[in-house]
């Protein structure tokens, strides 16, 4: 390309302007009125990208930033992550979005690099090759999706209380804010992956006033504060558009080392509309994955029209020295509120149990599944608030813990039970369960003992927090299709057998569990014409006041 006339560009030609990237794992620097557009990768991690005065002109007069600009291939040979990190640093430093047309290739290969997006991004009908066969440094995502905003630490509130309305603090705008307590440890796990617990923490939206968001209130008491943490959130949406992505899927060693070569959200208020991804090359063996989507530390995120990809299942030896199924997921959202997944699937059978569950996490407030086809919902360390409607959840179905109000609505649960409460973190929920208008096929047609709600809890182990049953629970016209059953089948349960170890009532628990108080059931029919019965262990519900109507 040639430059501008002289006159022209003279101003660009003199210009030192250095644009420095938010980037783990490069010091980008643009600079601007060079003799050729390139991008320079230098050996001690840094990158320089030169843009002459013709190109920047052309770009601006485009309107948008393509790869192919600093010199994207797109034969699906060639390793364009180079190009796709500079167009990605230069549409920011601009302000431009960046938008892929045609159906080109980018081959993405082991290098260690990740792109910055901050500005609208078009990918259209481009294809993206992820190759994981070898890779530099696992844990790097390919894309990052990034605030223009910066964290910053709140020094003067040292404790909060459950519900708190407001906090004593003056901010720039609404902020995310994050806060910990290291001197408390929660989520204490028990089982076959058993650990020592994770500090304290809770995650809300406060206004520049201090008003805290109700709709994702704070969860937990915290009489000490070790660190607090606030990210301004961004109010203009920005928008991730289109994509074919196929991961060639990692061949290491069947061991808890995630790969995280992902597309990584940690900037509020973003829109992900129409992007697929796939999974090949999956051998006998392999590390798991941390979510081809992983979003952390935002709010307002809407998924929707995306198409993902359930990882196959691989054991390794777990902390307790068993075999163990490693969790491996193409959806990961981590200390993230107002997480929404609209009309999205998958590709591979909900029902086939060779492959994992597609969504994992943690410290979450509000998600929301509506018309969604995916094998599982999960909210391993807590979730407050969710709801699930017009879905089909797979054989893992719906798995959580946490507190709030927890709504399933119009929806085909095809696992184990309706909700299942998580036993590793101590099967708890405090608030109410709400089901409505739902189809119930118990193991997904299988010959299963049906249960409505299941969970796990002798009382001998403490998680870190009481753990309760929901105080509440709504069971309004469901049909449970337990017609395939076996011989011994009594009829479906609301509660599955919690401590089989609790036969009599002399039974202690060290830390007691406190169970549900009321459940409204309206026109709760089976296949089987069997009457739905309270539990295989009637002594640990007794006081559970069962209303029909």
């Amino acid at each position: 390309m040639k430059n501008f006339p002289l006159l022209t560009c003279i101003c660009l030609l003199c210009l030192a302007l250095t644009a420095r990237a938010e980037n783990p794992l490069r010091d980008i620097s643009i600079a601007y009125g060079r003799e050729h557009t390139r991008v320079i990768a230098k050996k001690n991690g840094q990158m320089l990208v030169q843009v002459t005065g013709d190109d920047l002109r052309k770009i601006k007069v485009k309107g948008s930033v393509s790869y192919k600009d600093f010199g994207a291939k797109g034969d699906g040979k060639a390793d364009d992550i180079e190009a796709i990190v500079a167009a990605h640093a230069f549409a920011n430093e601009q302000n431009l979005p960046v938008k892929i047309k045609g159906e080109p290739t980018f081959y993405i290969g082991r290098k260690a690099l990740t792109a910055v997006v901050r500005t609208d991004t078009d990918f259209g009908k481009a294809s993206f090759i992820i190759d994981d066969t070898d890779v530099e440094d696992r844990t790097v995502s390919v894309f990052l999706v990034s605030s223009d905003h910066k964290p910053f630490k709140i020094e003067n509130v040292h404790s909060l209380k459950r519900n708190q309305e407001k906090i004593a603090v003056s901010l720039p705008s609404s902020c995310l804010v994050t806060v910990t307590n290291s001197k408390v440890k929660h989520y204490i796990r028990y089982g076959l992956n058993q650990d020592n617990g994770s500090d304290q923490t809770d995650i809300f939206v406060v206004d520049k006033n201090g008003q805290v968001d109700m709709n994702a209130p704070i969860i937990w008491d915290f009489e000490q504060i070790t660190e607090m943490m606030a990210l301004p959130i961004d109010e203009k949406k920005l928008k991730i558009s289109g994509g074919r992505f196929t991961t060639i899927a990692n061949q290491a060693e069947s061991k808890y080392n995630y790969y995280s070569r992902n597309i990584a959200i940690s900037r509020s208020n973003v829109l992900v509309d129409g992007l697929q991804h796939r999974v090949i090359g999956e051998g006998e063996h392999g590390s798991p994955y941390g979510g081809f989507l992983n979003i952390r530390d935002c709010s307002y995120v809407t998924v929707q029209n995306t198409v993902l990809t359930g990882h196959k299942t691989y054991q390794t030896i777990g902390r307790a020295g068993k075999p163990v199924s490693m969790g491996s997921y193409d959806i990961t959202a981590n200390r993230a509120l107002n997480v929404s997944f609209l009309h999205c699937s998958q590709t591979n059978d909900i029902d086939d149990r060779t492959y994992w569950g597609i969504l994992g996490s943690n410290y979450c407030k509000n998600m929301l599944y509506d018309h969604c086809v995916f094998s599982r919902f999960d909210a391993h360390k807590g979730v407050a608030n969710a709801t699930v409607r017009n879905s089909t959840l797979g054989h893992m179905g719906i798995n959580a813990i946490g507190s709030g109000t927890f709504v399933v609505e119009k929806c085909t649960i095809r696992g184990r039970s309706v909700i299942n409460l998580r036993a590793d973190y101590g099967s708890t929920w405090q608030g109410e369960f709400i089901i409505r208008d739902c189809v119930f096929i118990p193991q997904g047609g299988k010959p299963a003992q049906a249960s409505l709600i299941s969970g796990y809890y002798t009382g001998q182990h403490d998680f870190g927090y009481t753990c309760y049953m929901p105080e509440k629970i709504t069971i309004e016209n469901l049909y449970i299709n337990d017609a395939n059953h076996p011989d011994d089948y009594e009829g479906p349960a609301i509660f599955t057998n919690f401590n089989p170890e609790m036969k009599e009532a002399t039974y202690v628990e060290e830390f007691p569990y406190v169970r549900t108080k009321e459940v409204l059931l309206r026109n709760v029919k089976s296949a089987s014409g069997k009457a739905l019965r309270l539990s295989d262990n009637p002594l640990m519900f007794k006081g559970v006041k069962v209303i029909e109507e």
